[in-house]
């Protein structure tokens, strides 16, 4: 799916480490919110509170979870799942790394 229909968009960005992250919240009919967002060239550490589950739209990234030794890398088309209530790293080197977060 390249795009989403009929949701509603928070018109300000969430900008996160400096600008290294920005997103944009949507919330479709249904209730359901997720973010879109780029996150740009940075090592950066991300709490959560609900589940999440990340979705690689462009670009790559390697990702290592709260209480994990080993980074993992995920591309375009790929995704991984956060627990609720942690954190993970993230890293992107090289092109931006574009994604949505789907939450709950």
């Amino acid at each position: 799916m390249s795009q989403f229909d009929n949701v509603n968009v928070v018109k300000k960005a969430n900008v996160y480490f400096d600008g290294k992250c920005v997103s944009h919240s949507i919330q479709f009919a249904d209730g359901t919110k997720k973010s879109v967002g780029v996150i740009l060239p940075a090592t950066l550490t991300f709490n959560t509170g609900a589940p999440e589950i990340m979705e690689g739209v462009a670009g790559s990234c390697r990702v290592r979870l709260k209480g994990e030794t080993a980074w993992k890398t995920y591309g375009a088309g790929e995704s991984y799942d956060v627990p609720g209530n942690s954190s993970f790293d993230i890293e992107v080197t090289g092109e931006p790394y574009h994604y949505v977060c789907h939450f709950g």
